[in-house]
């Protein structure tokens, strides 16, 4: 089974990415910056890391691009390879150009807005390959 992490402040889209995301994993939900890395962090000591994290970008405490950040950061520090980094997509109402390529500079594999919709999560979660696409 598939580790999901959703990290996000606002209880609505809460709400929607675990109802979305529990049919792909096991989802952890926690609701601000510090949360997530302190979720990531036991995970790995366990020795069962996230594969997917939903991370919104304006939260309090950290933000979702500091966060990123700190998990890439991490992930170089522990020698993890390329293919075993766990994917990471942005979600935010922001559309903002400079926040997107930061994101995409320290290293998320996709970018979601919203309002999040169905159609527009399965074709992001098909694109970075952590779910089958279907036609």
């Amino acid at each position: 089974m598939k580790r999901i992490l959703i990290v996000e402040d606002d209880l609505i889209s809460r709400k929607f990415l675990s109802k979305f995301m529990n049919r792909y994993g096991d989802c952890d939900l926690v609701v601000d910056g510090l949360e997530a890395i302190d979720a990531y962090l036991l995970a790995t000591k366990e020795g069962v890391p996230y594969d997917l994290i939903c991370l919104d970008v304006m939260m309090p405490k950290i933000d979702g691009i500091q966060v990123l950040k700190t998990i890439r950061d991490l992930e170089k520090q522990n020698g993890v390879n390329d293919n075993e980094k766990c994917k990471i997509v942005m979600t935010t109402v922001l559309g903002e150009i400079l926040t997107v390529q930061s994101a995409f500079d320290f290293g998320c594999n996709a970018y979601a807005s919203k309002p999040l919709d169905i159609a527009k999560l399965t074709e992001v979660l098909g694109k970075i390959g952590f779910i089958e696409e279907r036609l």
